[in-house]
C-alpha cells in the first residue's frame, strides 16, 4: 500500500497533522497502538488544554473547529501574580481583538480529532496497530505492521510522544532534565464566576494555575494545574475531596468563593526535553517527539500545532511542485522554520520556572516589581499577548486561518 506520509502516533498532534494534509489532498496513514474504546472513555484524560487563537484558526481551516463549537471556554483575561501578595499582571485584549485562546477538555479534543480523522477521505487510521519494522531507505520508507500489512511512503513522521522510539532509533540526541515537581490536575466547581479569566499564581513550590471551563448544570467550573514538589504529589492525591478543596481554596485566597465538586485527580512528573534536530533521512518529528516543556505557560500543545502547520505547508507546497516529500531540502526548510521558535519558547518557560521557584522575600519582591513594571508597559504586554495567541514569528498559513 502506498501513501504520501506515514504518521506513527495518532494523538492530538499526529491526528491534526493527518487532517491538515487531508484538507489539501495529501494521503496519510496513521499507525497507533491505542484502543479507541480506552482513549475515548470519559475518564481517560482529565486534563484541559489552552488552544491559542492561532491554533484555533488552524482547527477551523481543517474542519475540526465545527466539531468543537460551543464546547470550549474562551480566555479573555490572564492574571499573573506572585502568591497572593500585592502586584499583578493583567493581560486583557481590546474588545475588538481576538481572545487569548480557548480552554478545551482533552477528552473533547481527542474525540473531535478522532471522529474527523475517521471520516477524512485521505486518512487511513490504523488503531490497535504497531509498526514492527521501519526501513527509511534512500528511495522511500517501508513500514511493516503487526497486521502483516506493508506500507510505503516517501516520508515518516514521528508523533509518538516524549519517549519516541523512532527518535531514539534515528540516533537523535535529546537534551533532557526532570524538574523536582509534579503537576496535580483536575477540575472543580466554584461559587463565583471566573469571567473567562485564567489565573497563574506563583508559589515557591511551583505555579498554581486556574483555567476557565464552560459552566455546567452544577455551576461555574475551572480546571486546575497545581505544581507541587515531587515528594508531595502522592500525599496530595491521597487527600479526600474536602481536604483537597480546602487546600486549593487556601492557595486561591477564596477569590472564587467556596469550592465544590472536585473531579478525579491525577499527577504526572514534570520534565524538559528538546531534540537536537527534528529531521533525519525521510523523517520529521512533531509535538512531544521533538520537544517537551513545563506547563507554566500552557504552550506545550500549541508548540505541537505550530509544528503541524509548518510541516503541512512545506509538504503541500513540495507536492504542488512535484518534489519528493522526503527530499532533504524540504525537510531542512521545516527544520529551520521550527528550530528557533521551539528553542525560544522552551528556554523562556524553563527560565520562568526557575525564576519563580527561587525562595525568599527578596526574590519575591523582585518578582513583584517585575510583574508590576510589565503591567505598566503596553508594548511589552502586547508582545506577551501575541505569544499567548500563538501569533508571533513567521506564521504558517494554517495558523492564519488560510489554506496553503
Amino acid at each position: 500500500m502506498d501513501t504520501d506520509v506515514i504518521i506513527l502516533g495518532g494523538g492530538l498532534v499526529g491526528s491534526t497533522l493527518a487532517l491538515a494534509l487531508d484538507a489539501h489532498g495529501l494521503t496519510a496513514t496513521v499507525v497507533d497502538p491505542a484502543d479507541p474504546a480506552t482513549i475515548l472513555a470519559p475518564g481517560f484524560d482529565g486534563r484541559a488544554s489552552a488552544v491559542a487563537s492561532a491554533s484555533g484558526r488552524m482547527l477551523d481551516a481543517i474542519g475540526v473547529g465545527s466539531r468543537l463549537a460551543g464546547q470550549g471556554c474562551t480566555i479573555r483575561h490572564i492574571r499573573v501574580s506572585d502568591g497572593l501578595k500585592p502586584g499583578k499582571l493583567d493581560f486583557i485584549p481590546d474588545a475588538d481583538d481576538d481572545a487569548l485562546g480557548t480552554m478545551y477538555e482533552n477528552k473533547l479534543l481527542r474525540t473531535a480529532l478522532f471522529e474527523a480523522a475517521s471520516a477524512a477521505p485521505h486518512v487511513d487510521l490504523k488503531m490497535m496497530t504497531r509498526a514492527v519494522s521501519v526501513d527509511r531507505g534512500e528511495h522511500g520508507v517501508t513500514a511493516v505492521l503487526d497486521s502483516g500489512e506493508t506500507i510505503r511512503a516517501p516520508l515518516l513522521v514521528a508523533a509518538e510522544g516524549r519517549h519516541s522510539p523512532t527518535r531514539t532509533a534515528a540516533g537523535i540526541t535529546v537534551a533532557r532534565w526532570q524538574y523536582d515537581h509534579a503537576a496535580i490536575i483536575g477540575a472543580f466547581h466554584h461559587e463565583e464566576d471566573h469571567e473567562n479569566t485564567a489565573f497563574e499564581i506563583f508559589y515557591a513550590a511551583g505555579p498554581f494555575a486556574l483555567l476557565p471551563l464552560p459552566d455546567d448544570a452544577d455551576g461555574h467550573r475551572s480546571a486546575i494545574v497545581w505544581t507541587v514538589k515531587a515528594r508531595d504529589a502522592a500525599g496530595m492525591l491521597k487527600l479526600g475531596d474536602r481536604g483537597f478543596l480546602a487546600e486549593a481554596e487556601r492557595r486561591m485566597g477564596g477569590f472564587l468563593g467556596t469550592l465544590s465538586g472536585a473531579s478525579p485527580r491525577a499527577s504526572y512528573p514534570l520534565g524538559f526535553h528538546h531534540a537536537a534536530r527534528i529531521t533525519d533521512r525521510r523523517l520529521a518529528l512533531v509535538g512531544d517527539s521533538a520537544h517537551g516543556i513545563h506547563p507554566i505557560a500552557g504552550q506545550g500543545l500549541n508548540l505541537g500545532f505550530r509544528d503541524v502547520a509548518a510541516l503541512a505547508e512545506v509538504l503541500v507546497e513540495g507536492k504542488r511542485v512535484g518534489l519528493d516529500l522526503g527530499d532533504a531540502a524540504l525537510l531542512d526548510r521545516y527544520q529551520r522554520w521550527r528550530s528557533l521558535d521551539t528553542f525560544m519558547v522552551a528556554a523562556a518557560t524553563d527560565t520562568l520556572t526557575r525564576l519563580f521557584g527561587i525562595p525568599g522575600k527578596t526574590a519575591s519582591a523582585v518578582r513583584r516589581f517585575g510583574i508590576s513594571a510589565v503591567d505598566r508597559i503596553p508594548p511589552l504586554k502586547e508582545r506577551f499577548m501575541a505569544e499567548a495567541r500563538g501569533e508571533s514569528g513567521d506564521l504558517p498559513k494554517l495558523l492564519q486561518g488560510m489554506a496553503v
